[in-house]
């Protein structure tokens, strides 16, 4: 008989975006899979779960992955969360999600909260067509995407850190063009949600008159226009 593997979106920010499935799910597994149980076991805590983490991470999930997939294997039912957000979007989860369904072990992934789509939302960029790309590569690869992102006609997503902000819309500016519209919301959900909107010039001057904002950064660039 073999077990399951949930993927359970957590909030981003307002713990009230927990949804009550994610809670009944994750109250009747026989252990949770956590980017880092510390933070996990805040979410844990403030809805009275009881069962058992484990650490889960980018880490240590090729050591362990083959560990956990024999477990469920055998009939066990596991739970995969992330620190905030949907697991496998720019977070561990693809490599476990993958495995499970090698071995034919069932995989429910339940709605829920993720940053970049109430950030593409609110942009007011069109968004019946629309390509996500995550955090670009620091380095090596870095110029080779954003020269094959420069026609890009869809509208764009990309994560950014609070220190790497202004490099990116740097970099966005030479490639993209300083009159490129953009959108740059942060901390999701949370008190001092924000969202900035204007040129990539116009919004990279706002950052840098703001060197110590904080935050997780989801940047939505409109698309190239013909």
């Amino acid at each position: 008989m073999k077990g399951k593997l949930y993927v359970v979106p957590t909030p981003v920010g307002n713990l009230q975006d927990m949804t009550l499935r994610a809670v009944e799910v994750l109250k009747n597994v026989d252990l949770i899979l956590a980017e880092d149980t510390r933070i996990s076991g805040k979410l844990l805590k403030r809805f009275e779960i009881t069962v058992p983490q484990r650490s889960y991470h980018k880490f240590n999930e090729h050591k362990v992955v083959d560990d956990l997939i024999y477990r469920m294997s055998q009939g066990e039912i596991f739970a995969l969360i992330s620190d905030a957000g949907t697991p496998a979007i720019s977070d561990p989860g693809y490599l476990i999600v993958h495995k499970a369904i090698e071995k034919n072990i069932p995989v429910e992934t339940l709605p829920g909260a993720t940053a970049f789509v109430p950030a593409l939302v609110n942009s007011g960029f069109p968004t019946e067509r629309f390509v996500f790309e995550g955090f670009l590569p620091v380095k090596k690869g870095r110029k080779t995407r954003l020269e094959e992102l420069a026609d890009e006609k869809r509208t764009m997503i990309f994560y950014e850190s609070p220190h790497k902000l202004l490099k990116t819309l740097k970099d966005f500016e030479k490639y993209f063009g300083d009159g490129r519209q953009v959108s740059v919301s942060r901390e999701i959900s949370k008190l001092y949600e924000e969202t900035v909107r204007g040129t990539l010039s116009e919004v990279r001057k706002i950052f840098e008159d703001r060197p110590s904002v904080k935050g997780e950064f989801v940047i939505v660039l409109k698309g190239k226009i013909s």
